[in-house]
């Protein structure tokens, strides 16, 4: 069963003066206003960095194995322990420094960041006539990111718990039990909000750092030739020593910089500023230092190959070591799980998924909030991949394709807004972005060679995934533009009332409709099978702006058609969740008497049947009717009272 209004329409580029100024207007519009660049940098460190802020656990070892084929037992040589260092430390500078911190963070939608801004920012730059290009690419890099999201949780986790093997092997047989448990554990938390957990996030994070870097800079001087790794020749020298392998290392060096997508997706929570001083002076500093202990000390002890993060700390304070890993874990994998629910909800605004139930977990944060039904799915493929490939080393094999990915995605959706958005000539655009592009390209590329070794998964999420969006939004399209050839103008509707009125009732009535120039068929059926009108009638349109956040000022447009009949306009951000109840009020202001008690709401349930002339393939019409089926009703999504609610069925051939 559809509604009418299956799902919030993305606003023209030409509405884009809808919210402008959202977010900047209000103190705390971002959940920032008023905190102190000290505390954000402080909670970036919990929520931006938890991911990447973990990927020594098995970067370096994993990217050193690919070098020398996976053999632990020989020493490795020091030009490769050297280049593979040289590697990480230039792709944490290029692809996290330079190309997140320093450009993509500029790009931002009235201070929002993420996949979907730039599909905004990309879509209003280029007209209406041109912006499924960008929507096409948005798709896909959604697609990508929940397949970070699911592999994120389960090598974090993963890689942390095995380290328990080198406190006691008598749990060995036991880490995927242990693993599974904390997951669980984790998803099943998500319910309760984690607004309160995320307090302590920032400072366990901030622990967590100073002692990689504590960690790093006591074995430093085990071997001090690992400096060397600073001169980036050394990475070009090991591509040309060891061209057999570069594309193999190439892709594991990639495990390095995952979660850089974080910093961009998270800046409305934060702050360009606060994200940017966590990463400069506090996260890559203890990164780097980390990853050049770890290489100290397989130069010193070629042993320490087999796990050379835990291998740093001192056998008395493993077990403390493996504990505080096992915390930094769950906390990357709530931030990722986190942007799954942020992104789900962006992506039902924009159009591009069927309603869903979003509840929100905290009163003071509109950022906190909890999709039900995502959450089972991610957890449910976690547990499949975690059981599925046991290892971290083997999970890792799936891992870089989502994340390039998405940066890819991102390269080409930022040379969009930065050519046409920004206004740079076309030479310009392709000498910044270019560069970026190429590198994103190289280490996609290189994880392609992952693709049947684990590499699937991901492909396999995002393909299903965007063809679920994109039938989605086609299937809306066709729905709507089958019922408009049949729908009756409002005015002359109006008209038609005006010159033969049918029995009147007391009270208002609402109306729900996706397209305000035509009648909306709850009021026809009204008329048709009641045959009575309200005193006062509402023909109602919700919205999604192609900004992240509107103001209260601009969030309801009243127009009068006649002084029983009015239209009116309401709009959601992106990042918002629509409140209809809640926006009926604001008409007050306008000298619009609204009263809850007195208003009854009515909405067309659809009937959808498939038919081979409807423009899609019979397989993709019954994919659509069963997310039809699948979408939350529109009374909780616009949080009606059900009480309040008349629904009218209908039938539709699509």
């Amino acid at each position: 069963m559809g509604h009418e209004n299956p799902n919030p329409a993305t606003v023209r580029p030409e509405d884009s003066r809808f919210g402008m100024d959202a977010g900047h207007g209000q103190n705390g519009g971002h959940g920032h206003g008023k905190m102190g660049y000290g505390a954000l940098a402080l909670g970036a460190l919990g929520v931006v960095y938890g991911d990447i802020g973990t990927s020594p656990l098995y970067a370096l070892r994993e990217t050193i194995l690919a070098a020398t084929g996976g053999d632990t037992t020989a020493a490795v040589p020091a030009s490769v322990v050297i280049g593979v260092l040289s590697l990480i430390l230039w792709s944490l500078v290029i692809v996290v420094t330079l190309k997140y911190v320093v450009l993509l963070m500029r790009a931002d939608n009235n201070g929002e960041g993420g996949i979907l801004t730039l599909v905004a920012l990309a879509q209003r730059s280029l007209g209406r006539a041109r912006s499924h290009v960008a929507l096409l690419l948005g798709m896909i890099g959604a697609g990508l990111f929940y397949g970070d999201t699911v592999i994120t949780p389960a090598i974090s986790v993963l890689s942390a718990i095995e380290g328990i093997k080198l406190v006691t092997p008598v749990l060995n047989d036991y880490i995927l039990w242990i693993a599974s448990v904390i997951l669980i554990g984790l998803f099943v938390m998500q319910s309760h909000g984690t607004h309160r957990v995320a307090t302590f996030f920032g400072p366990i994070m901030l622990v967590w750092f100073l002692t990689l870097a504590g960690l790093g800079i006591y074995h430093i001087a085990d071997d001090l030739s690992v400096f060397r790794s600073i001169n980036p020749w050394y990475a070009l020298l090991f591509f040309r020593d060891h061209a057999g392998v570069s594309l193999a290392v190439l892709g594991s060096v990639c495990l390095a910089v995952t979660g850089a997508e974080a910093l961009y997706a998270d800046m409305g929570h934060f702050g360009r500023g606060p994200i940017r001083g966590a990463w400069l002076y506090i996260v890559f500093p203890a990164l780097w230092l980390n990853y050049l202990g770890q290489g100290a000390l397989i130069l010193s002890d070629p042993s320490a190959i087999d796990n050379p993060f835990y291998r740093l700390a001192p056998q008395e304070l493993l077990l403390p070591f493996v504990i505080m890993a096992t915390v930094a874990t769950i906390i990357a994998s709530q931030s990722v799980i986190t942007g799954a629910f942020s992104l789900t909800r962006q992506a039902i605004q924009l159009g591009l998924l069927p309603r869903m139930e979003i509840r929100h977990t905290s009163e003071q944060t509109s950022g906190q909030i909890y999709v039900p039904r995502v959450n089972l799915l991610l957890l449910v493929v976690v547990l499949i991949l975690v059981w599925s490939f046991r290892t971290s080393s083997s999970l890792s094999h799936a891992y870089g394709i989502s994340v390039f990915g998405t940066m890819v995605v991102s390269s080409m959706l930022a040379a969009i807004v930065i050519r046409r958005h920004w206004g740079w000539s076309p030479l310009a655009t392709g000498a910044l972005i270019l560069p970026f592009f190429l590198v994103d390209l190289s280490f996609f590329s290189a994880n392609m060679l992952k693709l049947f070794h684990g590499g699937y998964v991901p492909v396999l999420l995002a393909m299903g995934l965007t063809l679920v969006m994109w039938t989605w939004m086609r299937g809306t399209k066709i729905l709507f533009d089958k019922t408009r050839k049949t729908d009756v103008p409002l005015l002359e509707l109006v008209t038609m009332l005006s010159k033969s009125p049918p029995a009147r009732v007391k009270g208002m009535a609402v109306f729900l409709t996706s397209d305000p120039e035509t009648a909306p068929a709850s009021l026809l059926h009204n008329l048709k099978h009641n045959k009575v009108l309200h005193e006062r009638n509402v023909v109602l349109t919700v919205r999604s702006a192609d900004t992240p956040r509107v103001v209260e000022e601009e969030r309801v447009r009243l127009a009068r058609i006649t002084d029983d009949f009015w239209r009116v306009d309401m709009v959601y951000g992106y990042m918002e969740s629509p409140n209809v109840p809640k926006g009926l009020a604001m008409l007050r202001k306008q000298g619009f008497k609204f009263d809850i008690m007195s208003t009854s709401f009515f909405l067309s349930r659809r009937s959808i049947k498939a038919s081979p002339q409807s423009g899609m393939p019979m397989w993709q019409d019954n994919l659509f009717i069963g997310l039809t089926k699948s979408a939350t009703d529109a009374t909780d999504f616009f949080q009606i009272p059900t009480g309040r609610v008349v629904e009218v069925g209908t039938q539709v051939t699509v």
